[in-house]
C-alpha cells in the first residue's frame, strides 16, 4: 500500500520560509515524477511544482518561480518544497502527489496535504 506524508507546515510570518517535506511508502520512486500542488479554502486546486525522476528538471507554477525550489532524494523516498519570501496569499494546504500532472492536476497518488499559513 502506498503512503505520502508531508510534513513542516506551520505558521509564519510573511517574507519568511518553510521547508515541507513528502515521504512516500510502499513504492520506489526512482521512476516516478513528483510534485506539489495547493488549494485554499473557496478556491480551486493550483499546481506548484513538479520535479521529474531523475531530479534534474523542474517546474513551476507562475507564482512559486523564483521563491519556491523543489528538490528529491530518491534513496530516502523523499521530496522537498522549500518555500522562501512567502506571502499571505500563499496560505493554503499542500498536497504531494506521485507522477502529479498539471492538466487537471491529476495524480497516482497523494497525501493528506500540510497547512500553510502566511500572516501578514
Amino acid at each position: 500500500q502506498v503512503q505520502v506524508v508531508e510534513s513542516g507546515g506551520g505558521l509564519v510570518q510573511a517574507g519568511g520560509s518553510l521547508r515541507l517535506s513528502c515521504v512516500v511508502s510502499g513504492r520506489t520512486l526512482s521512476r516516478d515524477g513528483m510534485g506539489w500542488f495547493r488549494q485554499a479554502p473557496g478556491k480551486e486546486r493550483e499546481f506548484v511544482a513538479r520535479v521529474d525522476w531523475s531530479g534534474e528538471n523542474a517546474y513551476y507554477g507562475d507564482f512559486a518561480k523564483g521563491r519556491f525550489t523543489i528538490s528529491r532524494e530518491n534513496a530516502k523516498n523523499t521530496v522537498y518544497l522549500q518555500m522562501n519570501d512567502l506571502k499571505p496569499e500563499d496560505t493554503a494546504r499542500y498536497y504531494c502527489a506521485v507522477n502529479l500532472r498539471e492538466v487537471r492536476l491529476t495524480y497516482d497518488y497523494r497525501g493528506q496535504g500540510t497547512q500553510v499559513t502566511v500572516s501578514s
